[in-house]
């Protein structure tokens, strides 16, 4: 029997919304958990240091090479390998955490490692200044708590994205532009975050963004190669399958979660981009 997809918070309790974990501990102490589809309110880094596990994230297989890190958005769904031995670290931070000044925000909500809009980032690490940082970040996650300690983390977990954001570069990223269309394409994507269950139509982000639809259009085009209507389907289309595949929600509630209005709306929208039922999708994950 499928089982709805757990959501977590971060761990209550601890001095700073910083910790770093190593795996064997993790797996001790959430065995079960991290085996079934998750998805945490929290940014993830994962120092795979040993084995080369296939990590999965919101149904997309990731090859993990061994002595990389990779970067976990919030709130994506995920399952680790349990068929596959490795070992690692991971980092674990929240927004409340990092976002202490507008630059701050603007580097989560802008780093290609959090935001990439094609994949989940992963770079190799071996041997450079990322691993120093890293372990850095640990021991100093180990000491004591005083005034100083959070800065001194905040400073070293920035300079660990910002190393990271310049290795992915040199290891084959191609980089958007930086100019108004992928300005305005990381407001379109947190618009669409934001709003996606209860506003499909295009021309309501648009007129968010105090655009016309013909601007969105030729900024999406642009950046993502797709129009804002197939971005808001393929939004919308992963959040239906999430549902179907990890919960034992019928599809009737799917649809209304979803804000589709008749069960038999919703039929037909995920029938006409997915080529199948929303039953016969959901049976593949029994």
């Amino acid at each position: 029997m499928k089982e709805k997809i757990q959501k977590y918070d971060f761990k209550e309790g601890l001095p700073l919304e910083f910790e770093i974990i190593d795996f064997d501990f993790l797996f001790s102490e959430f065995s079960e958990e991290l085996k079934k589809p998750h998805r945490a309110e929290f940014y993830q880094i994962f120092w795979f240091q040993e084995g080369c596990p296939t990590h999965i994230v919101d149904f997309k297989p990731i090859k993990v090479n061994q002595n990389s890190l990779l970067f976990i958005n919030k709130n994506s769904v995920q399952l680790f390998d349990n068929k596959t031995k490795f070992k690692g670290k991971a980092i674990l931070f929240t927004d409340n955490f990092f976002c202490k000044t507008k630059l701050d925000t603007q580097i989560l909500k802008s780093t290609i490692l959090f935001n990439d809009l094609n994949s989940v980032a992963q770079i190799y690490i071996l041997g450079s200044v990322i691993e120093t940082i890293f372990n850095r970040l640990e021991e100093e996650s180990k000491i004591l708590k005083d005034e100083y300690q959070a800065d001194i983390i905040r400073n070293d977990l920035r300079n660990l994205l910002l190393h990271s954001e310049r290795e992915r570069k040199k290891q084959g990223f191609v980089e958007f532009e930086k100019d108004t269309n992928l300005e305005f394409a990381l407001i379109f994507k947190d618009l669409l975050e934001n709003n996606f269950i209860q506003n499909k139509n295009v021309g309501f982000y648009a007129n968010k963004m105090n655009i016309s639809t013909k601007r969105l259009n030729q900024m999406t085009s642009k950046i993502f190669g797709k129009s804002p209507k197939n971005i808001i389907d393929d939004r919308v289309l992963l959040e239906c399958k999430r549902l179907l595949a990890h919960t034992n929600d019928s599809v009737k509630e799917v649809s209304y979660s979803l804000g589709f209005e008749e069960p038999t709306n919703f039929i037909k929208y995920f029938k006409k981009h997915t080529g199948e039922t929303p039953n016969s999708f959901s049976e593949k994950y029994i």
